[in-house]
């Protein structure tokens, strides 16, 4: 029996921590304090995390404020 929860994962576009970091321009620690505080959701595969293209671009846009 297959979940819904396991195919929306597999389906899922993944990146690892210092590419998070790269596209944020923050640190890699960043990143991982990021993940521990909870504020960024991460999978965790083996020792490293890998983190979902839609929580990273849910991540920004709740935090977007629009200049001007």
């Amino acid at each position: 029996m297959i979940h819904l929860t396991t195919i929306d994962y597999a389906k899922a576009k993944f990146y690892t921590v210092a590419e998070v970091a790269r596209v944020l321009r923050v640190s890699s620690m960043t990143v991982y304090r990021l993940i521990n505080s909870g504020q960024l959701p991460a999978v965790r595969v083996g020792k490293s995390y890998r983190l979902r293209e839609e929580d990273v671009n849910r991540y920004l846009s709740e935090r977007f404020t629009e200049a001007g």
